[in-house]
Formats: C-alpha cells, structure tokens, sequence
C-alpha cells in the first residue's frame, strides 16, 4: 500500500477516523495501531506478516527476561540478536551467499547441492527496518537504558507503526514507548504542521523522484559507451537527486502521519548535499540508520577511543556493515567501502578547514555521486564504465543531450528551489518577512499539492522497500 496511492488515501482516512474514538483508552488505542499497521503491510502479502509476529514476539519476551535474570541475561541478549540476524539472514541475503558459493565452487569444479526453499525466494517489503528497529529495544533493555513493557499491544504497536513500517525512520523504543503512552493532543498547529510534511513529501515523490525515475532507469539500463561525459554526470545526478526525494519523502510522509497520531519522529535528513565532509555527509543523511550503526556497533567496538588503527578498522566493519544493510549484492558492498575509505582518507588528512566551504561541498558531492554510482549500478563492472566516461573528457558532446534528459535538467532545477527555499527559511539568522509568514508557507504548501496533482510520475514504489 502505497502512500500516494488511492487504498492508502481509503486506509488513511478510515483510520482517522476511528482514532479520535479510540485514542482515549490504552489497549484500545495500541489494538487500534497494531490491526492498522498490519493491515497496511499485509497489503503487499499478508504471508510476511508472521515475520514481524516471531521477531517481535522474541524480542518481548526475551527483554521480559533480560530484566528478571541476573546470570542469563546474555544469553537471552544473544537470542534475540541470533533470531533477528536470523530471520534477517535467511529471508535477505542467504541466496545471495549460496550463489556466491556456488560460484567460487564451479571455479575449481565444484557444485553446491543446497537450495533455498521456495517460501525463502521473496524479500519481505521493509524486513531491514522493523527488524533493526525491533533488536535495538532488547539491546536498550539489556544496557539498562529502558524497562521493558510488559503489555504486548504496545510492545507491537511500536514495533509495527505503519507511518514508518516499511521504510524508516528506525526509531527507538526509548522516543516512542512513552509518547504512545500519552499521545499529543491534534491541535490546529499539529494538524497544519502534519498536513505540510505530507505534502512536502508527496512532491519529492511524486513530483521529482518519480519523474526523475524514467530518465535515470533508461541511463543504468544502457551500455555506458554510448553516452558521454555530459550525459553520465546529469544521470548521476538525477540518481543522487532521486534517491534522496524518493527516501527522504517517505520520511517526510510518516513524520506528518506521526504528527496526526500524536507522535514526534526524529528528522532523518538533514539536508545532506550540503556537507562539507562525508563525515558530515553521514551526520545529515538517514540519521536514524547511522546514529543506529553509530550507538550499536561502531562505539560497542570502540570507536575513535582507541589506538587510530583501530578506530579505523572500526570504522571500516561499520561502514561495510551498513553496505550491506542496503542489499545483498557486491555494489552495495562496494558502496559501504568506498564511503569507509574516503572517510578515513578524511580522518588521516585532518579535513577540517583547509579548504573553502564550497570547494568542498563540491568535492564532498562528487565523491557521494561517485559512490552512487555504484550503488545504482546493476554490476560493478557497469559502475566503472559509467564512472570512466564521466571522467572522458573526449566525449563531450552536448549533442548527445535528449528529451529526458532536458527534463531531467528541469527537475533538478526545481529540486534545487525547493530546497534552498527551505534550508533558507530553517537557518536564516536574520528572517525574510515575507518568506517567514504563514500567509506564504501556505501558498508555497498548496502550490506544492497543486504540482502533485498536475505533474505527477509514473508512480514507482519508493526505493527503500528493496531493504
């Protein structure tokens, strides 16, 4: 069920409907959430909804005991970390590891017996999500840092919130548990303030992402040879500019529905292609999965406390971890080491201040574009050819220059409005009246929605559900 679709717009508003009615009582209120969260993932295929039963079913009853025991609390520890990794494993990455095996076998003339069994073929929508999100409560209960609930409708209520169910943010326990306690009050101002998110999102979906898609999809589909320098770095750039409206909208969409529900997520994007470092890069990009890498493996492992050796192999296994995370593939891998490597060349370096702020925002990008490459790539081998031709400085030709990529250039101008109006209205030290007023930001909102309804893509599934 997507968000920009007409089931979602159906679910939406019957939900809305009956939470002002059942608010007011707890277990009605999480029986109410849990019923509309499963509903809106058993959308897709209601088969994998017995995943989010057994990792949250593990995962309550193993805090259950971490908080009772003394002497076995890392054991229950390690199985709800096993379960998770486990279902995680089987359901992600376990055919890829066995076709990987089957090939390094067929080398020395080998041959690999075991199959995957059929049930195992697909890829549950959002398992990386409610799976990471899922683990981090019993790793929060282990570390003393929260007490774990003892009533199950709020357990799995925060466990399966469809706003963010299938493509983040990852949210904790220790943010959410409470506040679905007690939810706020819907007032005019959370109302509109929902109400803006939503539409915000919508149109770096349905508006830039989704008109992007078809012009990025005919680039990576092609043979890189026939296209030069001029065209590489456009579709790179639409990719990046893709990506980061397809993802950051979703967050944008589920932050607005959390406001209607009473909640407060996190802000997962922080305007991210204005870092001036991949370090701070990372800092500003899905925050909730860094910051979730950052607290779980890379300071548990030490960190930059240690010997700068070390920290860097910390930050290595970190960064390749979250490669990983995204998909099983060899790109994405590549992906997760290219940006481990330019951060360490980083920290090695001490990039600081040595250069002007806009020459390395610039660089900053064109190493994020560069690693996007990879990450959009269908091989890595397509990658590097894309990659050299962006660098072919004898392929410039402003002939080669098409139909979609002239609208390609379009959206990213309006992309690039967009979002300087809103960096510009969050950080002005000294506001602009006009652009401050409320008069405007609805106008600018409701010019938003009218893009939507005028403009909109083919209407592609956000790209966060392959993780």
């Amino acid at each position: 069920m997507l968000f920009h679709s007409l089931e979602f717009f159906c679910f939406a508003c019957l939900f809305f409907l009956l939470w002002p009615i059942m608010v007011g009582r707890a277990n009605t209120r999480y029986a109410l959430l849990v019923v509309a969260s499963f509903v809106f993932y058993g959308w897709w295929d209601w088969k994998y909804l017995f995943l989010i039963v057994l990792s949250g079913t593990i995962d309550f009853f193993a805090a259950q005991a971490i908080a009772s025991s003394t002497k076995r609390k890392r054991l229950w520890l390690i199985i709800s970390i096993a379960g998770n990794l486990g279902i995680l494993f089987c359901f992600k990455y376990l055919v890829w590891v066995l076709t990987n095996v089957e090939a390094a076998m067929a080398i020395n003339g080998g041959e690999l017996v075991a199959r995957v069994p059929a049930w195992m073929g697909g890829l549950p929508v959002g398992i990386s999500f409610y799976t990471f999100q899922s683990m981090s409560y019993t790793i929060d209960v282990y570390r003393g840092e929260l007490k774990p609930t003892r009533n199950p409708f709020l357990f799995f209520s925060y466990i399966s919130l469809f706003p963010q169910l299938v493509a983040g943010p990852i949210v904790r326990a220790s943010d959410i548990l409470e506040q679905l306690k007690a939810p706020a009050a819907m007032n005019a101002d959370r109302a509109y303030s929902g109400f803006r998110l939503i539409v915000r999102g919508l149109f770096k979906k349905m508006v830039i992402a989704d008109n992007l898609a078809p012009f990025v999809d005919e680039a990576f589909a092609g043979v890189p040879g026939e296209h030069g320098i001029i065209y590489w770095w456009l579709a790179v750039t639409a990719f990046g500019i893709q990506i980061y409206c397809d993802f950051s909208g979703y967050t944008d969409i589920a932050r607005g529905l959390a406001n209607w529900v009473g909640l407060n997520f996190r802000k997962n994007f922080n305007h991210p292609y204005i870092a001036s470092s991949l370090r701070e890069f990372w800092t500003r990009w899905h925050i909730s999965l860094s910051t979730w890498f950052r607290d779980y493996v890379y300071v548990p492992l030490g960190g930059s406390r240690v010997s700068a050796t070390r920290a860097h192999m910390n930050l290595w296994i970190t960064m390749l971890l979250s490669g990983i995370w995204h998909g099983a593939a060899w790109t994405f891998v590549i992906w997760g080491a290219l940006h481990a490597a330019f951060v360490s060349v980083e920290r090695a370096l001490g990039w600081k201040t040595n250069f002007n702020s806009i020459l390395k925002t610039l660089g900053t990008l064109v190493i994020v574009w560069f690693a996007w490459t990879f990450f959009r790539a269908q091989s890595a081998a397509q990658a590097v050819d894309i990659i050299i031709r962006m660098f072919d400085v004898t392929s410039f030709s402003t002939r080669e220059i098409k139909a979609p990529s002239n609208i390609g250039v379009g959206l990213i101008a309006l992309f690039v409005i967009h979002h300087a109006y809103l960096y510009r209205k969050e950080k002005l030290e000294q506001p602009i009246e006009w652009v401050e007023s409320d008069r405007f930001d609805a106008i600018f909102t409701g010019l938003l929605l009218a893009l939507c309804f005028l403009i909109p893509g083919p209407g592609n599934a956000f790209i966060y559900f392959q993780f």
